[in-house]
């Protein structure tokens, strides 16, 4: 447990939130290294099966790290954090958590139109501008989580340390 300071963390994550939180960064990761390039890819039907089934445990894995996040966690802010800095970090997590979801879901979307024959029109090109955008709000929101994070580490006020597990803060 941190030592506890005034304007200082007390709250350090679980070995389960620190895998669930490293763990959905990994997934997070491979999912973009394996992206869809085109989807004229999707025609590989054992390719449109692989790319549906990984959205669906993404899905299932993000409810579950939420559903875990919000129900055995508790935020590492110093109880001094500022009413605004803790509505945006809220925003930003909230923020991130849609996102995802949205990636996944239009990335399912964009394979049942594929599998139902709209290989290429409007509807399926709606579909694959709104998996784009989504993808693009989350890579914003994970650039400001990070942000923030260093923000916090410079802070030194043990936020850094409750969910990093190396490179820990150096004391005050």
């Amino acid at each position: 447990m941190l030592t506890p300071r005034k304007g200082h963390a007390t709250t350090r994550y679980s070995p389960v939130a620190l895998v669930l939180h490293w763990g959905f960064a990994v997934l997070f990761i491979y999912g973009i290294i394996k992206q869809v390039d085109d989807v004229a890819q999707l025609a590989d039907a054992a390719f449109l099966r692989f790319e549906m089934i990984f959205a669906i445990i993404f899905l299932i894995l993000l409810a579950a790290r939420f559903a875990y996040m919000k129900t055995r966690t508790v935020s590492a802010l110093p109880a001094n954090t500022p009413v605004w800095q803790r509505r945006a970090a809220g925003f930003v997590h909230y923020g991130m958590y849609v996102s995802f979801a949205a990636i996944a879901l239009s990335g399912i979307i964009i394979g049942l139109l594929y599998s139902a024959g709209f290989t290429s029109g409007w509807l399926l090109e709606a579909a694959t501008e709104l998996h784009g955008l989504t993808v693009t709000v989350c890579y914003w929101l994970i650039g400001i989580h990070i942000a923030a994070a260093f923000y916090h580490r410079w802070l030194k006020d043990g936020v850094w340390s409750a969910m990093v597990p190396v490179w820990k803060e150096p004391p005050r």
